[in-house]
């Protein structure tokens, strides 16, 4: 039985990471249809990432009030209604409308599987499955940039997306059917701690800085400027969106590898996520500091080190649910994943600015010395999440006993 409720939430999840990322895979097309700009297509795409950060916070509090079932199925039908008004959109804004719902049905999905997953499998599983959590659910972005791409191809645009949302549809209707809570705790309690109470907790704070360092470089390389980063230090085309792509597969790799030691060595989660950070910060700094343009082997290892930051993100999970209540684990959860989608998107734009700065604004202009300066904004903010890593650590850090170590206070919850 929580194979098959477990598998149904991821199965909703994989639907609404099909929706966020349609439109990248779709992209020319959309800006044909709605006859409007490369610039303010890639605005809508960001619209949709501000609108599932934003909402991070209030689907973790909805999460913990009423429960995985009802924020699962309820947002399964925002993505299903958000990506029908995509399909029939007579004009952009319409089409904006849509992607705000879906990014809306989206936002709930990962916080809602993270509060399920505890009431089901045991507490040393619980990374493990996390981590396949996160990696199943990345499927929607391989369905999105081949079988759905393809549909839109052969099909056209609407009913390519008329398909989309009917396959959320049922999954809603699945949901709603299949999706309770375990026998291992409530899948709700009252309500559990109120959001100040969660965000004074210094283990949830601890998680937030976990996730605001450790996969923003990986994401901000994935979304929109790996690519041409690339190719400004020689890396052939082809080449470079085989790296590029190769982050997500990379990451996959990672996932059970990371999964199994935060569940084996919960108190050595922290040190867990710094590696992977620290790693990321020296791997930049030998790219940027490489005289001329950086061997494919030296562009191979940074493609990897950073992979290894999708991972330990969601071992962030694991130590802000490890620092609260069971009834809170939404809460904790949603505060968690705002860190990475804060520290993404301003890298994002920083890197537009710097680049504009520099009076590199269009791609013609784009040179190694111009890209590297811009990138470089990836290390003090890398340094900054370390910081903030090591800032919340220490309050969360007791006496281990009489043996002299030290260990996780918030760990010792679960």
């Amino acid at each position: 039985m929580r194979l098959l409720v477990w598998g149904t939430a991821v199965l909703a999840y994989v639907c609404s990471v099909i929706g966020r990322s349609a439109l990248a895979a779709t992209g020319p097309v959309a800006a044909e249809r709605f006859e409007v700009s490369a610039g303010v297509l890639s605005l809508l795409a960001v619209l949709s990432l501000g609108v599932y950060a934003a909402l991070q916070i209030p689907a973790g509090v909805l999460v913990d009030r009423f429960g995985p079932k009802l924020l699962i199925s309820g947002g399964a039908v925002l993505v299903t209604v958000g990506q029908a008004l995509l399909a029939l959109a007579p004009t952009f804004p319409v089409a904006v409308l849509g992607r705000v719902l879906a990014g809306a049905g989206d936002a709930v999905m990962f916080v809602s599987v993270l509060r399920l997953v505890p009431t089901w499998f045991a507490p040393r599983r619980v990374p493990l499955v996390n981590q396949l959590s996160g990696i199943l659910g990345q499927l929607g972005q391989a369905v999105s940039a081949i079988p759905l791409a393809g549909l839109v191809v052969a099909s056209g645009w609407t009913a390519a997306y008329l398909v989309a949302a009917g396959a959320s549809g049922i999954v809603a209707v699945v949901a709603a059917l299949v999706i309770r809570p375990g026998p291992i705790g409530s899948a709700t309690e009252g309500g559990g701690a109120r959001l100040r109470e969660v965000i004074a907790t210094p283990g949830a704070r601890l998680g937030f800085w976990c996730h605001f360092a450790a996969p923003f470089s990986a994401n901000v390389f994935g979304l929109l400027w790996g690519y041409p980063f690339l190719t400004t230090e020689g890396v052939p085309v082809g080449l470079a969106r085989v790296l590029v792509s190769g982050v997500v597969v990379v990451t996959m790799v990672f996932g059970p590898l990371f999964g199994l030691l935060s569940g084996r060595f919960p108190h050595r989660r922290v040190e867990l996520v710094g590696a992977s950070v620290v790693a990321q910060t020296v791997a930049w700094a030998v790219v940027l500091a490489w005289p001329g343009p950086a061997p494919v082997a030296v562009l191979v290892v940074l493609v990897i080190v950073l992979a290894s930051g999708g991972s330990a993100s969601l071992v962030a999970f694991d130590v802000a649910r490890s620092s609260v209540s069971s009834a809170a684990i939404g809460r904790a959860s949603g505060l968690t994943n705002v860190g990475g989608f804060v520290s993404g998107l301003a890298v994002v734009a920083l890197v537009g600015v710097l680049l504009d700065l520099q009076g590199a604004g269009s791609p013609d202009s784009w040179t190694v010395d111009v890209f590297r300066v811009a990138m470089a904004v990836h290390v003090p903010v890398l340094l900054i999440g370390l910081g903030g890593m090591w800032w919340s650590r220490r309050r969360v850090r007791v006496p281990d006993g009489g043996s002299g170590r030290l260990r996780e206070s918030a760990v010792a919850h679960h």
